[in-house]
């Protein structure tokens, strides 16, 4: 009887022992890592480049304040003149003349002779003035019905002499919308522009002379 007992023992062990080692050696599940999809990664979006600039940026020369001086290379490169704005005056209407766009923009210009030469502007088609609007269209003085306002005491052209200082206007016909932020630009005798933000409302100390002169 001991011995069927003891041999009973002996086989459930074995059993048990079998059953283990079977489930240790199981080699129904796969283990290794899977390998990482790529496919549905985002790509990084590009980085925007100065040309992602929208339409219509100022790419023009950068302007200084209105009353602001500018050293320039007088017409032929002779001489230099300090040129600085003085006052702009705007005119719907006057004493002898309509602007045919809408509006009269007349600046004043302080010039003065730096050099031991006598200097002038640089006249057109190699330099002169412009009015640049916010549509970027540029306006040369004269134009339109400019040409027929008269301002007498501020002279239009000639060499300026050393050390001296002259008084000269430029009148342009623009639109109300041009009137708006708009600049001033001027291009010497080495072909540099030099560029002045204009207010948009009658600013500077000849006001009223200009007015009065104008007869508006």
């Amino acid at each position: 009887m001991r011995r069927a007992l003891i041999a009973v023992s002996l086989t459930a062990v074995t059993c048990l022992a079998l059953t283990a080692c079977e489930g240790d050696t199981d080699d129904s599940v796969d283990t290794k890592p899977s390998p990482t999809s790529t496919a549905t990664q985002p790509k990084p979006s590009p980085t925007a480049t100065a040309t992602d600039a929208p339409a219509g940026d100022d790419s023009g020369p950068t302007a200084i304040g209105f009353t602001e001086p500018a050293r320039t290379v007088g017409g032929k490169t002779v001489g230099i003149l300090e040129i600085t704005p003085t006052t702009v005056v705007y005119a719907t209407k006057t004493g002898g003349a309509t602007p045919q766009n809408g509006v009269f923009a007349i600046v004043v210009l302080s010039e003065k002779s730096m050099t031991a030469n006598p200097a002038d502007e640089e006249a057109a088609p190699d330099g002169g003035w412009q009015w640049i609007g916010p549509d970027g269209k540029p306006v040369a003085p004269g134009g339109g019905s400019a040409g027929q306002v008269t301002l007498d005491g501020y002279v239009a052209s000639g060499p300026i002499e050393p050390g001296a200082t002259a008084t000269r206007a430029r009148i342009f016909d623009i639109t109300p919308a041009q009137a708006q932020q708009g600049k001033l630009v001027y291009t010497d005798g080495t072909q540099a522009p030099h560029a002045w933000r204009v207010p948009s409302q009658d600013t500077g100390p000849q006001i009223a002379d200009i007015k009065g002169k104008l007869g508006s």
